[in-house]
């Protein structure tokens, strides 16, 4: 795949939690939906480079809701539904004044997403399939080779996961803890295939870190960006893990450290300590040493109250951003 498919690819991504949202808000139901965003996003990758919209939320959303009308036709039912939608005027693909979109809001849409992957009464292996179905916009093929499973178990998993849910509305039943523990699921199962499944956890973490004000999602960014920076220097040379102590330090990438503490020390500062926002200090303490006998152990085993990093004043001064 060349460098602007990749890059076609990726803004589509960004898309698909809005569209699927404002698809639900018409009256569709999400697992309908969620297939029909699916296939829109496949005409597009296939249309788009030789034709590219002037309004591209827009045109999702309209072949999105034609593919959905399609299949509500093919299984003869909702009606009703479909008979109120036909009413209204649709207009083409590609056009900016696409029907229903304006006064939808992106960053509620996405983030009831989010919760709903994320629901309760999902499996936590089911809620990360969906999550990265629905919100991170990967195809059930993309999925399965990162988690190195046949596609066709994938596909079972993620109907199972929207038949869960199916009577479920976006409605934001779930909690924040939840869709926090399924990122962080999904950042823990590393990487295969096409898909960097670290990568993409930050990348939906990111994007949920603009939609919320959550010191412990920011937390959770701060913890997952001090773990990727050691990255490169975690496995030898034969695919062994290799200890922290072991570690080559000088490829370890600063660039991703400072950016985590910088997050890290803002969150501190709220003094709204979570789990995330603990173990993130922790790392970032390690992170921070030059080499193994320069941590400052100290700190990380002052249990300060309970969390190992001492009151507000302690955590204003907890770190010092590497290289500034």
């Amino acid at each position: 795949m060349t460098d602007p498919d990749l890059l076609a690819e990726a803004e589509l991504r960004e898309l698909v939690p809005a569209v699927i949202g404002i698809l639900v808000s018409r009256g569709a139901d999400f697992a309908t939906a969620e297939d029909a965003v699916q296939d829109a996003l496949i005409e597009a990758l296939r249309s788009w480079p030789s034709d590219p919209p002037r309004d591209r939320r827009g045109w999702l959303v309209t072949v999105a809701w034609r593919k959905f009308l399609d299949t509500v036709r093919s299984e003869g039912s909702r009606m009703k539904r479909e008979e109120r939608v036909m009413a209204a005027s649709l207009v083409e693909p590609g056009s900016s004044a696409e029907p229903g979109t304006d006064n939808v809001p992106n960053a509620d849409d996405a983030l009831d997403l989010y919760i709903l992957c994320a629901h309760p009464d999902l499996s936590p292996a089911s809620a990360v399939a969906l999550t990265l179905r629905a919100v991170g916009g990967l195809t059930t093929k993309q999925i399965a080779e990162a988690y190195m499973v046949p596609e066709a178990t994938m596909a079972q998993r993620i109907s199972r996961a929207k038949s869960r849910i199916a009577g479920s509305r976006l409605n934001r039943p779930g909690d924040l803890s939840s869709v926090l523990t399924t990122l962080y699921l999904v950042f823990n199962e590393g990487h295969s295939g096409d898909v960097d499944l670290v990568a993409e956890a930050i990348r939906l973490t990111r994007t949920l870190t603009s939609m919320i004000d959550s010191a412990e999602m920011d937390g959770l960014l701060a913890l997952m960006l001090l773990h990727h920076a050691r990255r490169d220097a975690r496995f030898g040379p034969d695919g062994r893990l290799v200890a922290l102590a072991d570690q080559d330090r000088t490829r370890w990438d600063r660039k991703l450290i400072a950016e985590g503490i910088e997050i890290l020390q803002a969150a501190l500062a709220r003094d709204e300590l979570g789990q995330y926002q603990a173990q993130a200090a922790i790392a970032a303490l390690h992170a921070d040493a030059q080499n193994v006998e320069d941590t400052d152990c100290d700190r990380d085993a002052d249990d300060g109250g309970g969390h190992g990093l001492g009151g507000p004043p302690r955590r204003a001064r907890l770190i010092t951003p590497v290289g500034r």
